[in-house]
């Protein structure tokens, strides 16, 4: 079922934790969805053993919702037909990012179940003008439409710092489900998780890492705090990652590595420490850290396309181009971490 109500096999999916990557833009020369490389790069994430995939997100290009492109039906309606023929049988989340001030963010979330997605991850970008207060009713508000996935952005992309009291009060919210935390920063991640904990829907929440820089560490641990004199401890069951939309079979396979880590009391957490350092390396490439991100989006881009999942990398914003230096970097990141990667299955997706 979509609308307000999460489907319990959903549910049960979101909660036990899982890859869910976020969905780029595949774009012809002259800047029109190339339909038949957007339906593949979906196809991917679910022959990857994704969990689920996010749309209409950060990735996916906030100027799809520009007037003279007006591309984020069309972005919803492509992954969902996708997903409906490519994974019958098992439950496959679907998440639409949704934006904007209020009539716009309830606008964004009926299209979203109009399509059958299942959670709508909320941005608070661009809604600086915006109070705290205003941005716990706009939530209220979009949460009566879909169930929402909360998103906590990094201020370098676009995002804002929010108090403790915000995320306190935002998760008392019914029908928040789940939390995308990704300030890229401990002390307000930290935040998030003691607000978490000490509301009275603790148990109703599922938080996902987007802490692109932070990847395993935030897998890997136990957070514990101390409410009314007893430790409530949160995980983070997953991810729903910017990073993750490149070699997503890897990421796979890394998530899985994690849980059987701690299924087995931490054996095995020297290679993954091992493992978050160069997953950490590879971000800081791919996300373009030297130059206060400016070219993540095509960084992850030019990663697909060099495996062939996109014939371009151009970005509805034409200033949005790789940073100088950030090819040759991929060059080393893509030689020096191999087992990281995932060429050889793509090819298989692709044939």
């Amino acid at each position: 079922m979509t609308g307000n109500t999460l489907d319990t096999a959903i549910s049960e999916l979101l909660r036990a934790g899982t890859v869910i990557p976020a969905h780029p833009l595949a774009l012809t020369k002259e800047l029109a969805i190339d339909e038949a490389r957007q339906r593949l790069l979906t196809k991917y994430y679910i022959r990857s053993g994704a969990g689920g995939i996010a749309v209409g997100v950060h990735t996916t290009q906030f100027e799809i919702r520009n007037k003279e492109f007006n591309l984020l039906e069309p972005v919803f309606r492509m992954a969902a037909e996708e997903i409906e023929n490519l994974s019958p049988g098992r439950p496959f989340i679907k998440v639409a990012g949704i934006c904007g001030p209020v009539e716009q963010a309830v606008e964004e979330a009926k299209l979203a179940v109009k399509y059958g997605y299942h959670l709508g991850l909320l941005s608070m970008g661009g809604l600086n003008h915006l109070s705290e207060a205003e941005l716990l009713e706009r939530t209220r508000i979009v949460a009566g439409i879909i169930p929402v996935f909360g998103f906590y952005l990094q201020p370098a992309v676009g995002g804002r710092v929010l108090s403790y009291d915000f995320w306190l009060n935002f998760a008392n919210i019914p029908n928040v489900q789940a939390i995308k935390v990704a300030p890229f920063n401990r002390y307000l991640t930290l935040d998030v998780v003691r607000a978490v904990c000490n509301s009275k829907r603790c148990d109703d929440i599922t938080l996902y890492t987007g802490n692109d820089d932070n990847i395993v560490l935030d897998l890997l641990t136990p957070y514990r705090v101390s409410v009314g004199g007893k430790t409530v401890e949160k995980r983070f069951a997953g991810g729903l990652l910017g990073h993750w939309a490149v070699w997503t079979k890897a990421a796979v396979d890394l998530l899985q590595e994690v849980k059987q880590c701690l299924h087995n009391n931490y054996d095995g957490i020297e290679n993954l420490l091992v493992k978050h350092v160069a997953v950490t390396d590879m971000n800081a490439v791919i996300f373009d850290a030297a130059h206060n991100f400016h070219g993540c989006i095509p960084g992850i881009h030019e990663v697909l396309y060099r495996q062939g999942l996109l014939h371009d990398t151009r970005c509805l914003n034409p200033e949005e181009k790789l940073s100088p230096g950030q090819a040759e970097e991929i060059d080393r990141i893509c030689a020096q971490y191999p087992h990281l990667t995932d060429d050889d299955f793509v090819k298989s997706v692709i044939a």
